[in-house]
């Protein structure tokens, strides 16, 4: 699978998972791509994939506890790419774009 590829999969996965009276769709949004951004960063940070969700809940994350699940989830198709493709990319920002443009 390509590099772009797998970019456009991970982005068709942004879709909102708030609950309508518990938190705003931007906020939602803000969140995922929180938790992207965090996978990417430990990503360079030559985490290992299997102490992934260990080490982001190391740095204390400001998201709601519910939003660690994606780690697990995300984490793999990211672990896909080569550093140097997430090098010159901002996952956090596509992804919330993505998410905040779906219905």
């Amino acid at each position: 699978m390509t590099r772009f590829a797998l970019l456009a999969t991970l982005v068709a996965f942004a879709t909102p998972t708030f609950a309508a009276d518990e938190i705003s769709k931007e906020d939602d949004c803000a969140y995922q791509a929180d938790v992207v951004g965090a996978i990417q960063t430990a990503r360079m940070d030559r985490v290992r994939e299997s102490k992934l969700a260990e080490a982001i809940a190391a740095t204390e994350p400001a998201w709601p506890e519910q939003y660690n699940n994606a780690i697990t989830i995300l984490g793999g198709p990211i672990y896909q790419l080569k550093r140097r493709d997430l090098k010159g990319i901002d996952l956090s920002a596509q992804w919330k774009e993505a998410c905040l443009s779906r219905e």
